[in-house]
């Protein structure tokens, strides 16, 4: 399993906040962490690209993004309740309740998420899921003036830092989508200091990509690679009432879930195949939840005048909310499969389909 410092990496990643947009702190801690075997730059829109053999003609891009779903503030009422808009796709049914920071320029602000007590909804109320616009942060000001000197309109929210691990694989986190993809992308790169490479390699941790995929269109744009391996997070069909008729049969801890639709190369995909039947490393076939589109995937397949691509996702429980599940053993099995995979390019491999 994972060295005690990737875990220690991990924990520290996925509790640093970073909704889009504002991924200061989680761009501060993966350049930190590779920044001693690679060479590490950070872009305009907050991009972060670790380098490996860059005087290589081929190139090869793996990219995990490290935005997570979070809020911003709108308003500021009277009594000192803050109203806040969603910054991703939200489940709202996860919301009330839910324990926030704040993110201002004085720091982190903590609070929690209010509505009305269910003893003083109608009826037919109960049953309803409440608009975000029928919720509110509480941070303890008894007033609005009070608040407004904490609080800005315009600061982001996340979900407060819960990392924790369960047992020997499994843990639990707000924001495993897609930090435990860009994990997957800092450790591949680690590994890969230590080979003799042939190709050109660039590890992304991309932002925005909660919001329209906008960091993985400009990084790709800057690398031009002719290969890229793109790292999110799939559903897991192991949990009840998830139909695998619909999703397919998918599990955690049986590996990483390699996809089959229009966003992934069919030369690229025979490799990823062919590799992990000769090394034994177990993955889950998956036909994704649409034909094309969702990840950072789609757009870098379409940069300049096309990339080969290939998603690899990394199982998991109940995306999207407060808190997450993923299993290290599909991350592992991730990093062995990537690492053997590029470690394998000549250089000057074709990924033309042809019958």
């Amino acid at each position: 399993m994972f060295r005690k410092s990737s875990l220690k990496f991990l924990e520290e990643f996925l509790n640093s906040p970073s909704p889009s947009g504002y991924e200061i702190a989680a761009a501060k801690v993966f350049k930190e962490y590779l920044s001693d075997c690679c060479r590490v730059t950070t872009d305009v829109m907050g991009n972060t690209i670790a380098a490996l053999n860059e005087k290589a003609p081929m190139k090869v891009m793996l990219a995990g993004h490290y935005d997570e779903i979070g809020f911003q503030v709108i308003h500021i009422g009277e009594e000192g309740e803050i109203y806040f808009r969603n910054v991703g796709g939200i489940d709202k049914l996860n919301i009330p309740s839910s324990e926030v920071e704040i993110l201002t320029e004085k720091g982190r602000i903590p609070g929690v998420i209010g509505k009305r007590p269910i003893h003083l909804l109608k009826p037919k109320e109960r049953d309803i899921p409440p608009e975000l616009s029928d919720m509110w942060i509480d941070i303890g000001a008894e007033s609005g003036k009070e608040a407004r000197k904490l609080v800005s309109v315009g600061d982001s929210i996340v979900i407060r830092a819960n990392f924790k691990l369960l047992n020997a694989n499994r843990f639990i986190s707000k924001g495993t989508d897609d930090k435990i993809g860009a994990f997957v992308v800092a450790e591949t790169m680690r590994e890969l200091a230590k080979r003799k490479l042939n190709v050109a390699v660039y590890g992304v941790g991309t932002v925005q990509e909660e919001v329209g995929t906008r960091g993985a269109a400009t990084s790709a744009f800057g690398i031009d690679p002719d290969v890229a391996f793109a790292l999110d997070v799939g559903f897991t069909t192991d949990i009840p009432d998830i139909p695998k008729k619909l999703l397919g049969d998918l599990r955690l801890g049986a590996g990483p879930e390699l996809t089959r639709n229009c966003d992934n190369n069919i030369v690229l995909g025979r490799i990823l195949r062919k590799i992990a039947a000769a090394k034994k490393i177990p993955y889950q076939e998956s036909a994704a939840h649409r034909a094309t589109g969702g990840t950072d995937t789609a757009t870098i397949q379409l940069t300049r005048s096309g990339v080969a691509t290939a998603l690899l996702s990394i199982p998991n429980r109940y995306m999207h909310s407060a808190v997450e599940m993923c299993d290290l053993r599909d991350a592992e099995a991730a990093v062995k499969l990537l690492t053997e995979t590029i470690a394998s390019f000549k250089g000057n491999e074709s990924f033309i389909p042809m019958a």
